[in-house]
Order: C-alpha cells, then sequence, then structure tokens
C-alpha cells in the first residue's frame, strides 16, 4: 500500500470537479460559502464568523499534519469556486482503510452532481492508487439527506452506531456505518460512475 502519498500534495480532478489540498491559499474563499448555519446541523461545529473561519482553517491544516486526515477543498470546474471541502480520515495503513467524510457544501452546490464527482476521485485514488482495501462513511442517523447522497455511491449499508459521538451541545449522537470494498469497487466504478470513465 502506497500510503506514504498521503505526505505528498495530492491533486485530483475529472471534468466536474478540482481536488485541490486544503492548505491551498484558496481556503481562503471559504468565507464566501462557509457562514450557513444549514451546513453544520450535522457537523458537530457552526462556523458563523471570521474568527471561526480561522480556526477552522487552522485545526484542519494542524490535522493533516499531525496525518489524522488528508482534506481536500472542492473546486467546482464549471465556475472555478470553492465549492466545499472533504477528506480522507481514520486512516488506518496496518488494517488498509480509511473514511472519506467531513464533506460538506456551499448551498449553491449543493445537488449540482459535485458531491458525486468528489467521491469518485476520492474512491478511484483511495482503492487504485493508495491501496485501501475498504473505505468507510459515516453518517448521522438524523442527517436523511446524506444517507441517500452515499447510498447513490453504491455504498452498502453496515450497522448503527448508538451514542458514537458526543456534540459540542453535549448531545450524544447516533452514526449510520456505510462502506465499499475493493473487491466491489470495478463494478460499482462502470455501474454508478460510467461518466467518469476513461477509455
Amino acid at each position: 500500500m502506497k500510503i506514504k502519498i498521503l505526505k505528498s500534495n495530492i491533486q485530483l480532478e475529472n471534468d466536474r470537479v478540482l481536488l485541490l489540498p486544503f492548505t491551498d491559499e484558496r481556503n481562503e474563499e471559504l468565507k464566501d460559502i462557509i457562514f450557513d448555519k444549514e451546513i453544520w446541523e450535522f457537523m458537530g461545529s457552526n462556523i458563523n464568523n471570521e474568527q471561526g473561519l480561522k480556526n477552522y482553517i487552522a485545526k484542519t491544516i494542524k490535522d493533516k499534519n499531525n496525518r489524522l486526515c488528508y482534506p481536500f477543498l472542492i473546486i467546482d470546474k464549471e465556475t472555478n469556486k470553492v465549492a466545499g471541502c472533504t477528506r480522507y480520515g481514520n486512516v488506518d495503513a496496518a488494517n488498509k482503510k480509511c473514511e472519506i467524510g467531513w464533506t460538506w457544501f456551499g448551498t449553491d452546490f449543493q445537488g449540482t452532481g459535485l458531491n458525486k464527482a468528489a467521491k469518485h476521485e476520492l474512491l478511484q485514488f483511495g482503492f487504485e492508487t493508495i491501496g485501501f482495501k475498504r473505505i468507510q462513511f459515516s453518517v448521522d442517523s438524523k442527517n436523511i439527506k446524506a444517507q441517500r447522497a452515499v447510498e447513490k455511491l453504491g455504498a452498502q449499508k453496515e450497522g448503527v452506531f448508538r451514542n458514537n459521538n458526543v456534540a459540542p451541545s453535549g448531545d450524544s449522537r447516533t452514526d449510520i456505518y456505510y462502506s465499499i470494498i475493493k473487491d466491489e469497487w470495478q463494478a460499482l466504478k462502470d455501474e454508478i460512475f460510467p461518466e467518469f470513465l476513461v477509455y
């Protein structure tokens, strides 16, 4: 497995989306989309001012430097605007697995196909270049919209983890876990992501 590649600057793209390392200076453009309470309803935080944005950027970069995750900025290639963020997290090299998540989009970019395009690049790179054997997703049990988005990727629902996380409010959160495994990837790529196939 080529886990060391996560120490490099990774840039992924297809005709619809460009994923840049979060450390790119374009992270400052998040200010145009991030101050929306709706985005943070299920994310365990609420970024509503400039200081909150600075803290979010600093913490995300710190987590990357501590190798807790590999975060990306999502660029909409149709508008060349920063549309949101996503990341590889919970990387477990010994067991060849990780989680794709912490994903959010500005309101104007939701439901535009960007999520599918970004997830294709992350899944393809994760399975085919890094060499993961399992990629999982976790979604708040109350976030029906996100559950449907993950299911559209062909991920298999595995179970419900009760009181899995504690939100800043002190409330416990129940998560639903999904996964895609390496053995399924080629068939899913052909079936779910045909628009991104390169012949």
